[in-house]
């Protein structure tokens, strides 16, 4: 496969990543809408839970999916079924409906994250698999960080918050048509035997996996977790309104946007370990002198140190798993993704600890989540 052909296909699979980031859409989601029905963070917090429990349940049995149906097929379904999920949430007036269609966005964003990040390797080569899978975290990256800031604008320009979803509907509507009338090289098969659940449980029982398998459960808590509560602790810490305080997400998400194209760069000189553990120890530090802080010009500073920290941790695990069984990726695959559940259970154990003593204790739980990334970066291979 030439360069310039493989440029073309790469294109049209990484823009699909911009609707893999609808997902990011939850923690801004979460505030406008605790706001709007008067709801404790707790009860809000259920928001991201309903995206993200989808992740620990429907992860494999879509890596099986995506084996017979083929990576872009598959992805072109996630893309439809998110869509829904958008034009529910454009008209949704309770809190009910509001939770069934982000259940909907959970269920295609958990499709496309088992299948699109193997599909990149249908069009590039091997050694380039970290950094072109850092691009595509660059380009979600970009709707995380325009979705606050769009919502925003709607709120304020067009009187409703909720035009976000129907903005990031037409973008998503794009990406399925340029995939669709994109050819894509014939799949390989995931391996020469029988795919089962039982058979991608399997592979936990390599030490590494696992490790990995958990590096992911921590790392999107440790996203999603900073999603939520970024608003509520300027608010709290600043006594600003939402609408000022949402723009630190948007801040944190443009620090992590920023990491994702430094780290595609920067991952071509050095090794993954020592930008993992680097960042982590930059992570663990700018947290700490958040949970202390006061002035807002010292927080927006961490969270900007935060999102520079985290934002290639979960390409660098992803495409380590990949390598390390290449002719398992579906499986593997599915099993990285079954992590993002991480984000369904830290904002909850977030939100009730918030209840009970405040934003800081609840931001508080993150740092057991660097704890254990600290260590998962001594543990790969230099």
């Amino acid at each position: 496969m030439d360069n310039k052909n493989s440029i073309s296909k790469l294109l049209p699979v990484l823009f699909a990543f911009f609707v893999m980031g609808l997902a990011d859409l939850v923690g801004i989601a979460t505030n406008y809408v605790k706001q709007d029905f008067g709801l404790s963070d707790s009860l809000a917090n259920l928001l991201p839970f309903s995206l993200f429990l989808w992740f620990g349940l429907l992860s494999l049995p879509v890596g099986m999916l995506t084996t017979k149906l083929g990576r872009k097929n598959t992805v072109l379904m996630s893309i439809l079924i998110s869509i829904l999920g958008l034009g529910i949430s454009f008209v949704s007036q309770q809190f009910v409906t509001m939770l069934i269609a982000f259940a909907l966005i959970g269920i295609g964003n958990t499709i496309i994250q088992v299948s699109l990040n193997p599909l990149v390797t249908n069009v590039m080569s091997n050694d380039r698999l970290t950094s072109s899978l850092t691009l595509g975290q660059f380009i979600k990256a970009l709707a995380a960080f325009s979705g606050p800031l769009i919502a925003a604008m709607s709120s304020s320009m067009l009187g409703n918050w909720r035009y976000t979803f129907l903005i990031f509907g037409g973008i998503s509507i794009l990406s399925a048509v340029w995939l669709a009338l994109t050819p894509i090289t014939k799949e390989q098969k995931s391996n020469t035997g029988k795919v089962s659940i039982k058979s991608s449980f399997t592979l936990l029982q390599d030490k590494t996996i696992l490790l990995f398998f958990l590096a992911i459960v921590f790392i999107v808590g440790v996203d999603v977790g900073l999603n939520t509560a970024i608003p509520k602790f300027i608010m709290e810490r600043c006594s600003i309104p939402l609408e000022q305080a949402g723009l630190g997400t948007s801040l944190y998400f443009f620090a992590r946007t920023a990491g994702t194209l430094i780290g595609a760069v920067l991952l071509t000189k050095y090794s993954p370990r020592t930008f993992f553990l680097w960042g982590m120890m930059l992570a663990m530090a700018a947290l700490i002198c958040l949970l202390f802080s006061n002035q807002l010009w010292v927080i927006l500073a961490m969270i900007s140190m935060l999102g520079l920290s985290v934002a290639n941790v979960f390409s660098i695990v992803f495409s380590v798993a990949l390598k390390k069984m290449p002719n398992h990726t579906n499986e593997v695959s599915g099993l990285m993704i079954m992590g993002v559940a991480g984000g369904a259970v830290f904002p909850i154990i977030m939100g009730l600890v918030s209840d009970t003593f405040g934003q800081v204790a609840g931001m508080s739980v993150l740092v057991l989540a660097f704890i254990y990334l600290l260590f998962t970066s001594f543990k790969l291979e230099k």
